[in-house]
């Protein structure tokens, strides 16, 4: 990868990083705040998790200059699996926040239930379009820069917004039973709060299955896979393909590829060809930044 293009890649997932660190500051102490004096357990749930993300925003603005640093002698592949590392830490972190707001969800039940104030519906509301809105430019850049780390971010924004509309709506039940003096709709805020932790549960299970298939070099998707074999196929030197495998390791590709040629081909011949794959493949997907090809001779069948 070009130098100026990393360079742009790290300074845009910094400026992600610290709009999302700033931002999950004003919204933890917002949340935190109003969930307890509002008496909120589901704003109070969600602002525990925006602190989590207060967590996840630092970590990122620690590993992207790392993840983004050229192959060197004692890191041959790169640095791209330090992305991978920050998305299960996060991914750890959000299933630890999930079981601690279920555990206060249920232990609710058991104690005297008090209406929640309204201002903490509102609070609920704000954080919900702030969200939205980092969660579409995260997500935009992500997919722009094939970032594992902003990825990571993203997501988090994404488990906010639905956090943010559950925690809305329990406490808009809870003061609907308050006003029609209707008494199990006092308990919506509770359920609101364990209704939270399930989607933070599920958010986790996401970013942890994602960063564990990469680290343990699962094969990417056939589909993509597929692709690879069409650009391939168009070079007539290439009698079959052998094998083709390719890993993701953080913010890019690397593909291992055998292929059979005519078995009289010279060195040099082979050599032109792996090179014009390679650029080939390189040239139409971005994120492949290494093709490592491996030449069989080929003896037609008699």
């Amino acid at each position: 990868m070009e130098w100026n293009k990393l360079e742009m890649r790290e300074t845009l997932a910094k400026k992600i990083a610290w709009i999302s660190l700033v931002s999950n500051i004003l919204l933890t102490l917002g949340k935190i705040t109003i969930g307890l004096y509002g008496k909120s357990d589901a704003v109070f749930a969600d602002g525990i998790h925006s602190a989590a993300d207060v967590f996840a925003s630092v970590i990122v603005l620690l590993v992207i200059k790392i993840s983004n640093k050229p192959a060197d002698k004692e890191h041959p592949y790169g640095h791209g699996k330090a992305e991978v590392i920050v998305s299960e830490i996060v991914g750890i972190l959000l299933l630890l926040v999930s079981f601690y707001v279920v555990y206060e969800g249920i232990s609710g039940f058991f104690h005297p239930v008090e209406t929640p104030s309204i201002l903490a519906m509102w609070v609920a509301v704000l954080s919900f379009v702030a969200k939205l809105l980092l969660y579409r430019s995260s997500l935009k850049v992500a997919n722009q820069q094939n970032s594992k780390a902003i990825e990571a971010i993203a997501f988090d924004h994404k488990a906010d917004i639905v956090a943010s509309i559950a925690a809305a709506i329990g406490v808009l039940l809870s003061l609907a039973g308050d006003w029609f003096n209707v008494h199990f709709l006092l308990y919506g805020d509770k359920v609101a709060s364990i209704f939270v932790a399930y989607l933070i549960f599920r958010i986790a299970k996401e970013m942890l299955t994602e960063a564990f298939d990469i680290l343990l070099e699962r094969n990417i998707d056939t589909e993509t896979l597929n692709d690879y074999v069409t650009v391939i196929s168009q070079f007539p030197e290439v009698r079959r393909i052998d094998r083709i495998r390719a890993r993701e390791l953080g913010h890019y590709i690397m593909v291992d590829l055998r292929i059979s040629i005519d078995h009289f081909k010279t060195i040099k011949e082979g050599h032109d060809l792996a090179r014009a794959i390679k650029d080939s493949l390189i040239g139409k997907y971005d994120n492949i930044d290494e093709v490592l090809i491996h030449l069989n001779p080929y003896f037609p069948e008699k």
